[in-house]
């Protein structure tokens, strides 16, 4: 009895450890295919001295051993990096990266019924920041987008055919945008590619179409009055909560909760604005509320570089540089020396920034080819952007500015492997993407499909055509960076910046009219046609009968 007991015992233990053994086996076989070294490759770390032929390592996604003496350890599978460079992964600081495509916003119509259609529409769809929402879609600071975030598509692609490893993501549209999230960009679920969520809240400064706020003074206003109502919103709960007993319990609202972290300065607000105007708005609103500000876009933010400088305000640079949008030949018409002047000015701003030490970093401003991210850098530095700093505005400084620096950004040990690997210099206009390392496994660079249209790009020179009785044609520039449209006319109606704007199903913006010695504000609202290369619609000027406008784009797409 004793020996059949013994060997019941024994064959229980075995049993019982088979498991383990399994676990332990299939761990040293993961183990395996994660350890990875690159020998004989240039390496520039950001974060120290270039080394001319070194070796990196990396295991289970993360950097263990780099330096011109490291050897490749017996159980890393060892790539030859003889005539290769390698980066730390690229970052894109301002993207709407591996989001669902956007679905079309719906036309409204004019009088009470369009917009109780559009009241009724927003009742019937799901809101961003989910049902118990106070505020209306756009205005809803609570919308996390790591709640959204898919695996794959053919923008993920792109970017990383073009080097990106790495993008700060967020909500499409909306005042308040919501809430970002920092992703790598592979991993087969989104859990696997968040790198930090929530990074920051996003604000814009596109008035809502259809209901309050539809101005730019409104939507101001607006920012204010919510950041105030979430400052009474967190006394009133500290009060609770410190001696409830005979006070009546404060009311739940998830929108004025997701602002406390604002308003307390513990979490950035990245303020997308890009005309002088708007970004010293938006540094007096910093300002009145102690905000963590970051500015996106930055277009004219080396106007206010000593400001930026004070309030320690860093920006997120576009790389949407404006370009020639009317054909080169003698028959043109010669661009106005504004736009000549906002093309070279666009492309001198890093430069500045750098100069005049205020932090920044590249992104890509919905540039529809990621292709052209670095062409554009390289623009930059051919206008007094040093390659150094350039190479630090997309990789360390984005780290630093979003709060990632001892995770990403650099070449170190015990950073997340993320590496960028070139044949030739990253912002030599021959050199080549060969390779990318993404949480340290290598990435299929496949050709990216190409992404669905789902609309046309308004972004060119347009003659535009207004009969308000009598037709008389003006110029106007449009400039299309995802849903943002911004731009100004010249010519017989005088000059002046469009504002507004919006961009769906239909094409709205006002601007400032002089019509017959009198200035009045129009609003101009049309649908897209002839392959996006024309806009047919009415126009409304308070007093005066309606009109209808053409627009046609000088050099169609």
């Amino acid at each position: 009895m004793p020996r059949v007991r013994l060997r019941l015992i024994a064959t229980l233990l075995a049993v019982s450890l088979l498991p383990a053994l399994a676990i332990r086996f299939a761990e040293a076989q993961h183990s395996g295919v994660d350890s990875y070294a690159i020998t004989n490759a240039r390496i520039v770390p950001v974060s120290g001295a270039l080394i001319e032929r070194g070796t990196i390592v990396f295991r289970n996604g993360l950097i263990v051993a780099v330096g011109a003496n490291v050897s490749a350890p017996s159980d890393a599978r060892v790539i030859d990096g003889t005539g290769l460079t390698v980066y730390p992964g690229l970052i894109d600081s301002y993207t709407n990266l591996a989001l669902p495509e956007a679905s079309p916003a719906p036309s409204v119509g004019g009088g009470g019924g369009g917009g109780f259609f559009l009241l009724q529409q927003a009742a019937q769809q799901p809101r961003p920041g989910g049902p118990n929402s106070t505020e209306p879609p756009g205005l809803q600071p609570e919308t996390l987008v790591e709640d959204v975030i898919k695996t794959g598509g053919a923008d993920v692609d792109s970017a990383r055919n073009a080097g990106f490893t790495t993008a700060l993501t967020l909500p499409r549209t909306g005042i308040w945008i919501g809430q970002s999230a920092l992703i790598n960009l592979a991993g087969e679920t989104p859990q696997q590619m968040i790198v930090r969520s929530p990074v920051a809240m996003h604000v814009g400064f596109t008035p809502l179409r259809g209901t309050y706020p539809g101005s730019l003074m409104g939507v101001f206003a607006t920012l204010r009055q919510m950041m105030l109502d979430a400052q009474r919103y967190r006394d009133s709960w500290q009060i609770y909560e410190h001696s409830p007993r005979g006070v009546r319990r404060p009311d739940t609202d998830r929108s004025l909760a997701a602002l406390v972290p604002v308003v307390e300065g513990k979490m950035p607000v990245v303020m997308l604005a890009n005309t002088e105007r708007e970004i010293t708005r938006a540094l007096d609103l910093a300002t009145e509320f102690k905000l963590k500000l970051i500015i996106a876009g930055g277009r004219e933010s080396e106007r206010l570089t000593d400001r930026l400088v004070k309030q320690d305000v860093p920006v997120l640079l576009s790389l949407n540089l404006p370009r020639r949008t009317t054909a080169a030949i003698p028959e043109a018409d010669p661009e106005p020396l504004r736009v000549l002047r906002e093309r070279v000015e666009a492309q001198q701003t890093a430069g500045k920034l750098a100069k005049a030490k205020v932090r920044f970093a590249f992104e890509s401003g919905s540039l529809t080819n990621a292709s052209d991210i670095l062409v554009n850098a390289n623009r930059t530095i051919e206008n007094g952007l040093s390659a150094e700093d350039a190479l630090r505005a997309f990789t360390i400084w984005p780290a630093e500015i979003l709060g990632t620096s001892n995770q990403l950004g650099s070449i170190e040990v015990g950073k997340i492997a993320n590496l960028t690997i070139t044949r030739g210099d990253l912002f030599d206009r021959n050199s080549r993407i060969t390779n990318v390392f993404i949480d340290g496994r290598p990435v299929d660079l496949k050709p990216a499909a190409p992404a669905a249209q789902t609309r046309s790009n308004l972004t060119g020179a347009w003659t535009f055509a207004i009969n308000l009785g009598e037709e008389k044609t003006t110029s106007l520039t449009l400039r299309q960076e995802g849903n943002r449209l911004t731009g100004s006319i010249q010519g017989p109606f005088g000059s002046g910046e469009i504002a507004n704007a919006s961009v769906g199903n239909e094409v709205r913006f006002t601007v400032v009219l002089n019509i017959d010695g009198q200035t009045k504000e129009a609003t101009f609202a049309g649908v897209v046609a002839g392959s996006g290369n024309e806009i047919r619609g009415a126009v409304t000027i308070e007093g005066r009968a309606p009109g209808t406008f053409t627009a046609t784009r000088s050099v169609p797409n």
